[in-house]
């Protein structure tokens, strides 16, 4: 049941409203003054507040409620408080919307509306609460991973690699071929790097290659190595990649660019450990754990009769699916403050960023984040430093329709001080309405209340 405090001295208001919201279901007490309701913040738990800004009969600058509301702010930054007075200049008001205050409502209220107000808030306090308890949750458990685990300096937040991570420490120790699949620049290393940490030869090499940045005609002696003479220019014998992984992890990146020939000897290896170099008919033997990466649908390839279907299923003894950054936002901006090292974002390069679908991945979010840094000449980054543009100016737009001054006054009246349902009508958010009364220089909602 939702707790609602009430802060007012007169007594006719705080039984008028203790009887209309407790008729809702809502748990309601009650304080006649600043110091009581602020012992009440502290004793129970609250889940929004109702309170007046001026607590002697004759004040009505609206000064004490300003004090009461950064009390209230202080002792707790995040339960909502509605403004109630019937005194209160607007530009009060104003200040406090600025500062966080929820709504401000003028006296005599209107129940249905006040009604409204408090429901809605109470939504969102609760939509609020289980976001905070989910995110306390998934921070607990990376703590335990963590804990438990080298996750290699990996930063998520969000489910999808919470579980990825998770399943990857758990198969780690099991001596079997594992295909990370997902786009490019999504991270597939660094999961690769997470296997080889957490495996059973983790004091052995982790040698790394990236199949696709080979050319085909030296692909197989940069993986199984080459004797003099194997080809133009081998003046001398070299060890290839396996050889070198002999004992750890060998990381296969974009292993479906590897030729058929390339492959048949990879399917070798994985079922006897046994391969020859490049010119030699020497028979070497290895012992090497092989993850290996694609972004390619190797199931497509197989039909194209580009991949072999037996090397398929030796490699993918178990899948690791790396989302993409777009399905992952919750990533988003803990990377980003990573990649940031302290520098400061604004609310509208987050917005910026979280509006962005990444088709680059976690790699095009590295490389926008330095680059901003560069560009910017400010305290912090901004829209215009992240050169995401288009996304940047639906971001910063503002509504097309501009009420004139007429209209303002007109919804300011009829919505009776509720500037919330004032800026419903005129199609604004409440903080766009606020700037558009300063900048009309109106002093007041609809005229004194």
């Amino acid at each position: 049941m939702p707790t609602i405090l009430i802060i007012d001295d007169n007594d006719a208001v705080r039984t008028a409203l203790e009887v209309l919201l407790s008729l809702q279901g809502h748990r309601v007490i009650s304080a006649n003054g600043p110091a009581e309701g602020l012992r009440s913040l502290v004793s129970h738990e609250i889940d929004l507040v109702l309170q007046d800004m001026n607590f002697r009969k004759e004040a009505t600058s609206g000064e004490e409620g300003v004090a009461l509301f950064h009390a209230i702010r202080e002792r707790n930054p995040s339960v909502p408080i509605v403004l109630l007075t019937a005194w209160t200049h607007l530009e009060t008001a104003v200040e406090l919307v600025k500062a966080g205050a929820a709504d401000y409502l003028a006296k005599p209220w209107d129940d249905a509306r006040l009604l409204t107000t408090v429901r809605n808030l109470l939504d969102l306090r609760r939509l609020s609460v289980e976001r905070e308890r989910a995110v306390r949750k998934r921070a607990e458990s990376r703590a335990a991973l963590a804990a438990r685990f080298d996750l290699c300096g990996l930063v998520f937040e969000s489910d999808a690699m919470r579980d990825l991570v998770t399943k990857a420490t758990h198969i780690a120790p099991a001596e079997v071929p594992v295909l990370i699949s997902g786009p490019n620049g999504s991270g597939k290393e660094i999961i690769a790097a997470i296997i080889q940490a957490n495996s059973s030869v983790r004091s052995g090499p982790f040698v790394k290659v990236n199949v696709g940045a080979l050319p085909k005609d030296l692909m197989e002696a940069e993986l199984f190595g080459a004797e003099a003479g194997a080809f133009t220019g081998a003046v001398k014998a070299r060890q290839g990649r396996f050889e070198a992984a002999d004992g750890g992890t060998l990381f296969l990146d974009e292993i479906g660019n590897l030729s058929l020939e390339g492959q048949a000897k990879l399917l070798r290896v994985l079922q006897t450990g046994e391969f020859e170099r490049l010119g030699s008919s020497a028979t070497r033997r290895v012992k090497v754990r092989v993850v290996s990466a694609t972004n390619a649908d190797l199931r497509a390839a197989i039909a194209d009769g580009r991949f072999r279907e037996d090397l398929f299923y030796r490699l993918n003894v178990i899948e690791l699916k790396v989302a993409p950054l777009a399905e992952r936002p919750d990533d988003i901006l803990p990377l980003t403050r990573h990649f940031l090292e302290g520098r400061a974002l604004n609310a509208g390069a987050e917005r910026v960023l979280l509006a962005h679908n990444w088709p680059g991945n976690v790699r095009e979010l590295l490389n926008t984040i330095r680059r901003a840094c560069l560009m910017s000449t400010g305290s912090e980054i901004t829209p215009g430093d992240l050169g995401l543009t288009a996304v940047a100016a639906d971001a910063e737009a503002e509504p097309e329709r501009e009420p004139d001054r007429a209209e303002i006054e007109q919804a300011l009246s009829r919505a009776r001080g509720v500037i919330a349902r004032a800026a419903r009508e005129l199609g604004l958010s409440r903080q766009a309405l606020y700037r558009r009364m300063e900048k009309l220089g109106l002093k007041e909602a609809g005229g004194r209340e």
